[in-house]
């Protein structure tokens, strides 16, 4: 199997998976009334919150903004994937993951007008407010987790190269 065809088949995974769900809060979870889904007590619940913004609501109000940018990004990184670890199968998955999650936000944010975040984890203090991570989404997650896997294999090449070095010297 190719490279782009392994990029593609992760992208399209992460894609289908992040449009169901989705699809899936905006059937049942009403926006308007905050209805959330508690799934452990203190600590994880399904939300439906519209985000206009970026990464914990920062540039909020700015979706057709945000939509270009993100357009571009997916395009940069679509025209320079070469310049990333695409030989490796980790790093095939890594800008799957990527384009996957990217293309979920945009798709969001040029049909939905925002990007429907979820996903809650928060801690109920005694006083009963809650103090949490920002609501996220699949997507979200795809785009994390593909980032945080480029810089472990470059963290990997870096020290291979170190170690090279290392046995070069005399």
């Amino acid at each position: 199997m190719s490279a782009n065809l392994r990029m593609t088949l992760v992208t399209i995974v992460v894609f289908f998976l992040d449009r169901v769900t989705k699809i899936a809060v905006l059937k049942y979870l009403s926006k308007v009334d905050g209805e959330e889904k508690v799934v452990i007590d203190g600590f994880f619940k399904l939300v439906h919150w519209g985000n206009t913004g970026a990464a914990w609501s920062m540039f909020q109000d700015k979706n057709s903004q945000l939509a270009i940018v993100s357009l571009l990004a997916l395009l940069g990184l679509f025209i320079w994937r070469h310049h990333f670890d695409t030989r490796t199968l980790l790093g095939q998955i890594s800008l799957g993951l990527i384009f996957g999650g990217i293309l979920g936000n945009l798709y969001d944010r040029l049909f939905i007008h925002y990007v429907v975040d979820f996903i809650r984890f928060y801690i109920e203090r005694r006083g009963g407010s809650e103090i949490g991570f920002p609501a996220f989404n699949v997507a979200d997650s795809g785009i994390c987790v593909g980032v945080g896997l480029l810089f472990f294999i470059s963290w990997q090449q870096e020290m291979a190269k170190g170690a090279e070095r290392k046995s070069a010297a005399p």
